[in-house]
């Protein structure tokens, strides 16, 4: 691989790679020059003149995962060096940068991953037919057709794959859909998080650097949004040396790759990742210099800003005005001819796919709080609510319960309208507007614990969920007025972004001669802080915003949209809320002794005893385990190994069975390539030593070995009761009378009895008739659980149905039954005595 990424790199091909480093990064640098002076004018004139919006009612948590880690779990791996699949384990902690290890015993052990994954500008795929298609979309000339033989086969038919248009790509695989499912959900959400773009809490930074590369763009005739404007700035600037390299690159080297197709498509994407690292390390170099640079000259700068204000911005307005007085004719006529017959149905194709998304927003935190004070209301402690709160405190970050609220804004389309106004792709604004949901959904958490936590510290003798009711109430609120606050603003960037590049494309040729000339109307003091093209596009920006304001405050009276009118203002509506903004985050599990920390891994840390290794232990993890939603168990992780594509036989399509997809990755592999039979397994104990479910929470660990005891049942299925799909299922041999009898009856439907961990069920697997509330909304979470009452029930119901001896609570999962027919009345009865006296 090295020879052969160093024959198609060679020395001219490097110099050329620098030389065009050298070219972007030389017109980015005097760009970003000028507009950080801009940027240091504006933050200094704004800390002056004040200004802002409405005030949020909602209090914001400052460091929302603090010692938090989102996921982590095994799955396997395509490696590039050896062409085979390996298990690798996975960890994401609160910076959304995925790391991967030989094992879990190695992350655990603090040793260094083997690489890290930082998902800006990537996509997640769940197929082949997708990642073939984007992939020969990138490299023209070299089409390959889903029925051609790719580079790489899946182990499994539940592939995962990170497409990078530069970078490498990464190609995992699990065992099955829910696996797939909930892996999705949280590459998804780091994807977003990396997307999301440079922080806003940098006053100057931020607008200068954004302001160079939209302004570069403009030049080389790029106008409008850019996917490609995420990550870090060494990132998006490499992607910008990229956008001009690469074609530059694939003339050169294209003819040159030998082989099959996708021999050549995967020699290629060796080769673009290459070179986007070269490009990155050396934007990061150049970008650096150009920091250094303008810090050395910002505290002299915004002294004279100081000095000089008030010439400034009198300087500033008669630039302005002179401008305005040439532009607005032609930016009017633009306006009625281009722009007016546009923004309803803009507004419209934008509005209500995120007005469904923050609506889903505030059902899913009603639904928990509900769920909340329903088990509270069962339980009737302290302890109850504390589990409930320590589950819902990370509801923002939990990519899979915040899965059916990112869906609702997924349908945003601006078909027919992108090519007229230069929208690369809608997946800016839906990104976006799943970001603003995600802080809301927060802000909304936070408040509420903050709140609630107040009240329980109050003396009082109000019943705990009146409480709750109360805080609940309050907190909705507040929700809503936020919400649709963040909603408006929203739209109005969105219209900007969209109408702002068209207008200045159209009126960019006509008045780009006149500018000049109005660079001589400013001070030569006062000319790094006022240029002529910035002036130039907030005239065009002022000019359009009275009719995007006007839009969406006609929008605001509709019901449907569920938006306050702008009359309506909660400023300083709850004073005493504000003082509980500086509150760090509360540790219910500790201030209430409610919660239990999860065990992360197979069995306990026995090493690393440090300060570091104590701290990862306590780190809780806001999505739970792939395990406990039913996928396999991952065995020997650190050596377990797939053939690659060319051990892998053509016809792996075929299904396994239930059985099989339930036993572990490495058997369930073994009889796809037809060594091992997972129906062959007698020994499930084995499993017991694998982070597996734990049926109850008082469970102890000898009692997995109550599974080696030889049952007398009915059916084959004994494990079902534990209700977990990853355990196995045990099968006996029984005698010839009981499989007579089998078959003349039937078994009822087979119950699943749900711990207070993290098990999911079927919805329509419950029984419908449970006495009180009716159980919580099902998730994939393995957050909620029903009450232990309701997990009684069910209990009572199932057994009373198969009339069987009722099991102890120690032991569950253990159920003898014995069913004959009537010719066989007296068997069953001597049999039924000696079951008695046994127990």
């Amino acid at each position: 691989m090295g020879d052969m990424i160093s024959s198609h790199l060679d020395e001219a091909k490097r110099e050329i790679i620098t030389a065009r480093t050298r070219e972007v990064m030389g017109e980015f640098g005097c760009l970003y020059e000028q507009q950080h002076a801009v940027a240091l004018f504006n933050k200094v004139r704004f800390d002056i003149e004040g200004g802002g919006g409405p005030q949020p009612q909602l209090l914001h948590r400052k460091i929302p995962l603090e010692n938090k880690s989102i996921f982590s779990g095994s799955l396997f791996q395509y490696l590039e060096e050896n062409k085979k699949w390996r298990n690798r384990f996975l960890f994401v902690p609160d910076s959304y940068n995925i790391n991967y290890y030989d094992s879990k015993a190695s992350h655990d052990r603090l040793l260094h991953p083997k690489g890290t994954i930082n998902c800006a500008g990537y996509k997640v795929l769940t197929s082949m037919e997708q990642y073939l298609d984007l992939f020969s979309n990138s490299l023209p000339g070299m089409k390959a057709k889903v029925g051609n033989s790719p580079f790489l086969k899946c182990a499994t038919q539940f592939p995962l794959i990170l497409w990078h248009p530069y970078a490498r790509h990464y190609y995992f695989c699990v065992m099955t859909e829910k696996e797939q499912q909930k892996w999705h959900a949280v590459l998804q959400d780091c994807v977003r998080h990396a997307n999301n773009g440079l922080s806003e809490e940098n006053k100057v930074q931020t607008p200068a650097f954004t302001d160079a590369v939209r302004l570069y763009r403009q030049a080389q005739g790029h106008y409008g949004t850019w996917e490609m404007m995420c990550g870090v700035p060494a990132q998006i600037l490499s992607n910008l040396v990229m956008e001009v390299l690469l074609p530059e690159l694939r003339e050169l080297i294209s003819p040159r790759l030998k082989g099959k197709l996708h021999e050549r498509q995967r020699n290629w994407m060796l080769i673009s990742d290459v070179v986007y690292s070269l490009v990155q390390g050396q934007c990061q170099a150049w970008y650096q210099a150009v920091l250094q640079k303008c810090d050395a000259a910002c505290s002299s700068l915004e002294a004279s800003i100081r000095t000089d204000m008030d010439q400034i911005i009198t300087s500033k307005e008669h630039v302005t005005n002179k401008i305005r007085e040439v532009l607005l004719p032609k930016s009017e006529k633009l306006l009625k001819v281009s722009i007016q017959p546009y923004i309803s149905s803009i507004l419209d194709a934008l509005m209500e796919p995120t007005s469904r998304g923050f609506t889903e927003v505030r059902d899913v935190f009603f639904r928990e709080l509900v769920d909340m004070s329903k088990n509270t209301l069962n339980e009737g402690t302290k302890e109850t609510m504390a589990q409930d709160m320590e589950k819902i405190s990370m509801l923002a970050f939990h990519p899979v319960k915040m899965q059916s609220c990112y869906e609702k804004v997924e349908p945003l389309s601006l078909e027919g309208l992108q090519q007229r106004f230069d929208v690369s792709s809608p997946s800016v604004f839906v990104q976006r507007a799943q970001i603003l949901m995600r802080e809301q959904m927060d802000h909304a958490v936070y408040t509420f614990e903050q709140i609630l936590h107040k009240s329980l510290e109050s003396p009082g003798t109000e019943e705990l969920c009146k409480t709750i009711q109360r805080c609940q109430d309050r907190v909705i609120k507040k929700f809503d007025y936020d919400s649709s606050t963040v909603r408006k603003r929203f739209f109005r960037e969105a219209l900007l972004q969209i109408f702002i590049p068209y207008m200045l494309k159209q009126l960019s040729p006509s008045c780009a001669s006149e500018l000049p000339r109005f660079q001589e109307l400013i001070f030569e003091d006062f000319s790094r802080f006022i240029l002529v093209e910035n002036i130039f596009e907030e005239v065009v920006l002022h000019s359009v915003m009275k009719d995007i304001m006007l839009a969406v405050k006609e929008a605001a009276v509709q019901r449907r949209h569920n938006l306050y009118r702008d009359s309506i203002v909660l400023s300083n509506s709850d004073p005493s809320l504000h003082l509980l903004g500086e509150n760090p985050s509360i540790d219910w599990a500790e201030e209430y002794g409610g919660a239990h920390e999860e065990k992360e891994g197979a069995g306990k840390d026995t090493e690393g005893e440090g300060g570091e290794s104590q701290k990862r232990r306590r780190m809780k993890q806001v999505v739970s385990m792939i395990q406990v939603e039913g996928s396999p168990v991952l065995l020997n992780e650190s050596c377990m190994e797939v053939s690659g594509v060319n051990d892998i036989p053509e016809n792996d399509g075929e299904e396994k069975d239930g059985d099989g997809e339930e036993n572990s990755d490495g058997k369930a592999l073994a009889n796809q390539n037809g060594s091992a039979n997972p129906n062959a397994i007698e020994n499930p104990p084995e499993l017991s030593n694998v982070k597996s479910v734990v049926t109850e929470e008082e469970a102890k660990p000898d009692e997995q070995g109550e599974e080696k005891v030889p049952l007398k049942v009915e059916s084959a299925v004994v494990e079902k009761y534990k209700g977990s799909d990853s355990q196995p299922v045990v099968e006996k041999q029984l005698p010839t009378n009981q499989e007579v009898s089998e078959e003349a009856m039937p078994l009822p439907p087979q119950p699943e009895e749900i711990p207070s961990g993290a098990l999911e069920t079927a919805p329509e697997s419950l029984p419908e008739a449970t006495s009180g509330f009716p159980l919580p909304p099902h998730d994939d979470s393995g957050f909620q659980s029903p009450t232990n009452e309701e997990a009684e029930d069910e209990e009572d119901d199932v057994a009373s149905r198969i009339a069987v001896p009722e099991p102890s609570e120690k032991h569950p999962e253990v159920r003898e039954t014995s069913v004959a027919t009537e010719a066989e009345t007296k068997t069953v009865t001597k049999t039924s005595d000696s079951e008695t006296r046994a127990q």
